[in-house]
């Protein structure tokens, strides 16, 4: 069987990631960093207070100290990493960024949970259980991302921008892919169904057909609702493809990517051999008419 390449992590947008985790030196002299700057504008919003002469009440200095600051300090990381795709400015002078672990953008509560917890972090011990939890983790992730599911990244210089890849919804098989559940659809599934929908050029018809056949029986019995009857392995993997990327981006409309075509239908059917040489798969409740394999070629 022709083996799948298997990218260390891949974006809902298909895009293979060339990065690699950052390691504890870089974390912590980004973070000193945007310390530095929550530090150095909290204490110049500061001064002009001390410098006064006036008495100030005392719910205005509280207010100051209790509410104000702190949230300088949470805004700056939850904004800048949500709306700067995952960066401060600590992390963009280290060329770090903050993803998902499926390797997509984080999001506010991405953002909102790793720097709650950067008070666990970075505040109790001056750093030491980041530093511990960087060091002891497989992926570099302290405990900010740990329950955030993010990781940190390094990302390689001097290589082109990688371009993101919607993958199309098979005309007619829109309804479909909007009630295709792929909640049971692992990282590494889908980047193997991913690296095969965009290797299907490459490969020979009976190589393409086995692998699609391979990748889709499985998929077939854990996702729910199953394949239509007429749908062929292929096309069943690029709903899968599709949905996933719904599913990773809630606010994407599946039925405005573009439609692929009927003849695609016919293609991926033809490409498509009676016999594979995989072993025989099954679902329920497909009719006398489906083969053994649980896809049937289109009428």
């Amino acid at each position: 069987m022709a083996q799948l390449e298997q990218p260390r992590m891949v974006t809902p947008e298909a895009v293979a990631l060339e990065f690699t985790t950052a390691n504890v030196g870089s974390r912590i002299l980004a973070f000193v960093i945007d310390a530095a700057i929550v530090g150095v504008v909290s204490f110049l919003g500061v001064l002009p207070l001390a410098l006064t002469d006036a008495t100030l009440p005392e719910w205005l200095v509280a207010s100051i100290l209790v509410v104000v600051i702190p949230g300088w300090y949470f805004g700056y990381f939850t904004v800048s990493e949500t709306l700067w795709r995952g960066r401060t400015v600590g992390k963009a002078a280290l060329g770090l960024r903050v993803v998902t672990k499926e390797g997509g953008p984080v999001r506010f509560r991405h953002a909102a949970v790793r720097t709650l917890l950067g008070l666990v972090d970075f505040g109790i011990g001056s750093g030491f259980f980041a530093i511990l939890f960087i060091l002891l983790t497989r992926d570099n992730q302290r405990l900010g991302d740990l329950v955030a599911g993010t990781l940190v990244l390094r990302e390689r210089s001097g290589l082109p921008a990688p371009t993101p890849v919607s993958f199309d919804v098979p005309a007619g098989l829109e309804p479909y892919v909007a009630t295709l559940d792929v909640s049971g659809l692992g990282t590494e599934q889908y980047q193997a169904v991913r690296t095969f929908l965009l290797r299907t050029g490459t490969l020979t018809p009976q190589a393409r057909a086995s692998l699609a056949l391979q990748l889709a029986g499985p998929l077939a019995q854990r996702l729910r609702p199953p394949p239509p009857q007429g749908v062929p392995p292929e096309l069943y993997l690029r709903c899968v493809a599709a949905a996933y990327q719904r599913r990773q981006r809630p606010g994407a409309d599946v039925a405005a990517l573009a439609p692929l075509p009927r003849s695609a239908w016919s293609e991926a059917a033809t490409a498509t051999p009676a016999a594979t040489g995989g072993p025989p798969l099954s679902k329920a409740g497909a009719s006398d008419a489906t083969p053994a394999d649980g896809f049937a070629p289109p009428g």
